[in-house]
């Protein structure tokens, strides 16, 4: 029995080998790339003659997508990855997209070795960056291997064919390692080497903007930097390149300066534009009017566009006939339309001085044409200073009451006290200066002065009775007619020095005094005892004799004080 299951174990053995004869036993294939031709389809594989001796089959899932007929049929050759035999049927195990692979490793890793760009298609993305398919081989693109700036839509760049260089491969791995960006850096250096040595001022290009700052946008000439300044962007103000421009833009641009030694471009676009302030004197001539839009306020004043690229000035002086010390911003907006008047162009400097109130009518020679000298107005008190009173004349003007010309005969400083903020009043015209802005105004106005006929009747040099009103140290204060003060100093008190003493004359005292000044203007008098003593000496000395004819001074004065007290 032993000997039957000995002979059983021989045959199996020898049948495994003749097997293995017929099929072949090389596993030397395994993982080797061959041509097979491509004998019949089923419904999941392809039959395939590799030159073995048995048939291969590879899955038709890999000649295209689920719902796709297979883009494969009889008779094709291909090359084909040998995965491994099967078991005892002796059907082969084939990959098209190994084999694919294998043939691109095999290219790449040449490529790579000479440094050569290898072309790919971008079509996934994964985390740091996306995927890329070199023929059949997958590559990992670094998100900082895009392009030289940052890309903020990778869309337009899926799916196209374009050249890239690899960075790393490792077979073994499977890993390999591409750059877009190094292509780029490679074709613009080049590019940068041509573009300079052509370069001249005035050339036009076209370019991309590449960077934008708060002074201006570096624009990409295709492998150089120029720089575009603000002021350099239109004709007109821009106060930061990002309203007219943004990244990625296409632009075309002037070289305005090239510096070789630096390489250094300066750019412009407005250069390309007609100068809009060619003719502007006259376009705009001084004293015309025209409709404006505020571009921009500071604090000295508020420009205005006149046409695109075309600015003025109104200064914060020229803003307004009656808001004095007042912010711009407080009269005007951003982007208002407003209509101001020409005052000045200076064409060489690019300036145009412009008015905002000169198209309105000055309040002063309208209050002016409106109220005449004389004329009498009626208004609220809207403030109260130390030296008068400012009434409302109109929403935008006032006109002043002098403390002086509050009431004829009362002192200001008491007049004043009985007026009150808000309150109404009555007041005559007195002056109008339009060039000054000011208006005076007057109270006592309202009525006659009191002291118009003594002031028509005396004059400088006349004697009159006073009465004495107080005494002060430095002389004593009078009254004429009970309408005009005086004032009479202490050294005028009398001839004799000795009796130059104010404590001498009591209030209500009657004096005689002589004018020595008529001020008409504030209805003041300067008097003089002491001219008048000496006046009448001399009057008594003509008429009553002299010392020289015998008699003496003593009967000189008494004959003429006797006189005197007949007459009176």
């Amino acid at each position: 029995m032993a000997s039957a299951t000995q002979t059983s174990q021989h045959e199996i053995e020898d049948f495994a080998a003749l097997l293995d004869e017929t099929l072949g036993t090389d596993s030397g294939f395994e993982g080797s790339v061959v041509t097979g031709r491509i004998l019949r389809l089923t419904n999941d594989y392809a039959i395939v003659d590799v030159g073995l001796k048995s048939e291969g089959r590879v899955a038709l899932r890999e000649f295209g997508p689920p719902g796709v007929a297979p883009d494969v049929k009889p008779g094709d050759v291909l090359e084909l990855y040998v995965e491994r035999y099967e078991d005892r049927d002796g059907a082969i195990v084939l990959s098209r997209e190994k084999a694919r692979r294998e043939e691109a490793w095999t290219a790449l890793e040449r490529a790579f070795a000479n440094n050569q760009r290898v072309n790919g298609t971008i079509y996934g993305r994964v985390k740091g960056g996306f995927t890329v398919d070199l023929g059949g081989a997958m590559a990992f693109l670094p998100g900082s291997q895009v392009d030289i700036r940052p890309v903020r839509d990778v869309g337009p760049l899926m799916g196209q064919p374009q050249p890239f260089q690899i960075l790393k491969m490792d077979r073994a791995r499977g890993n390999i390692v591409v750059s877009r960006r190094a292509v780029l850096e490679e074709t613009r250096a080049e590019q940068r080497s041509e573009l300079i040595q052509g370069l001249k001022e005035g050339m036009i290009l076209d370019g991309v903007v590449k960077n934008i700052t708060d002074y201006g946008a570096f624009v990409d000439l295709g492998g150089v930097d120029g720089l575009l300044h603000v002021t350099d962007i239109a004709w007109k103000r821009i106060n930061h390149p990002s309203e007219a421009l943004q990244i990625g833009q296409p632009v075309r641009v002037q070289v305005i300066r090239f510096n070789s030694d630096t390489q250094r471009i300066s750019l412009g676009m407005k250069q390309l534009e007609a100068d809009p302030w060619e003719n502007v004197a006259i376009k705009y001539p001084v004293n015309a009017r025209f409709s404006g839009r505020v571009t921009n306020i500071t604090d000295y004043g508020a420009f205005v566009e006149l046409e695109p690229g075309v600015e003025g000035l109104v200064h914060v002086s020229e803003m307004s006939w009656t808001k004095k010390n007042v912010h711009p911003g407080k009269i005007v907006a951003t982007s208002q339309e407003v209509e101001v008047m020409v005052l000045d162009v200076d064409s060489s400097k690019r300036r145009i001085s412009l008015g905002l109130k000169q198209v309105q009518r000055n309040p002063w020679e309208q209050f002016a044409e409106e109220h005449k000298v004389g004329s009498i107005i009626e208004g609220e008190i809207r403030n109260i200073t130390e030296f008068g009173l400012f009434i409302g004349l109109s929403a935008d003007i006032d006109g002043m009451v002098h403390m002086s010309d509050l009431s004829w005969d009362e002192a200001g400083e008491a007049v004043m006290s009985r007026y009150e903020k808000g309150q109404v009043v009555k007041a005559k015209v007195l002056d109008v200066d339009a060039e000054k802005e000011r208006i005076s105004l007057g109270i006592k106005q309202l009525q006659e002065d009191p002291a118009a006929d003594t002031l028509a009747r005396i004059n400088k040099g006349d004697v009159v009775t006073c009465i004495v009103t107080a005494v002060q140290t430095n002389g004593i204060e009078v009254k004429v007619d009970d309408v005009l003060t005086g004032f009479i100093r202490r050294s005028e008190l009398a001839r004799d020095k000795a009796e130059q003493r104010p404590e001498r004359f009591a209030v209500g005292e009657k004096v005689d005094a002589k004018i020595v000044a008529v001020d008409r203007a504030s209805r003041k008098l300067a008097l003089t005892i002491r001219g008048r003593e000496v006046e009448e000496d001399k009057q008594a000395i003509s008429e009553y004799g002299s010392s020289d004819s015998g008699a003496s001074l003593g009967d000189i004065l008494g004959a003429a004080i006797r006189r005197r007290n007949t007459e009176s």
